[in-house]
Parts: C-alpha cells; sequence; structure tokens
C-alpha cells in the first residue's frame, strides 16, 4: 500500500508547534497596509492558534 499524500496546501498554511499545536499566518497583511494603524498592523503580523474544530480537520489533511 502506498504512503497518504498529505495536503499540499494545508501544509503551506500551516505549521505545528513542539507542543502539537497549529498556527495559522493571519489575513489581512499582504497588501493595502498604510490605512491600517501601527497597533492593527502588529496585531495582525502575529500568528494565531488554530480553533479546535479547524485544527481536527487540518490534522486529517496532515496526516498528523
Amino acid at each position: 500500500m502506498p504512503k497518504m499524500k498529505s495536503n499540499s496546501a494545508a501544509s503551506k498554511r500551516v505549521r505545528v508547534t513542539g507542543t502539537g499545536k497549529l498556527m495559522q499566518a493571519g489575513s489581512s497583511m499582504r497588501h493595502n497596509l498604510e490605512h491600517k494603524s501601527a497597533r492593527k498592523r502588529r496585531a495582525l503580523s502575529r500568528d494565531a492558534v488554530l480553533a479546535k474544530s479547524q485544527a481536527k480537520n487540518m490534522r486529517k489533511m496532515l496526516n498528523k
């Protein structure tokens, strides 16, 4: 039986921490940054932990 392929699109969007949590880089930081306040840009630049329901589906895609 061949190995299961992980979903490469999912693996590009999510990373697994040492403790097993799934982290995602948020949206809204690609363009149109000059009208966003510095405070908002700092908040958006941080990575966020995926919600449990999303993480469950994402783990299936990542085969983890």
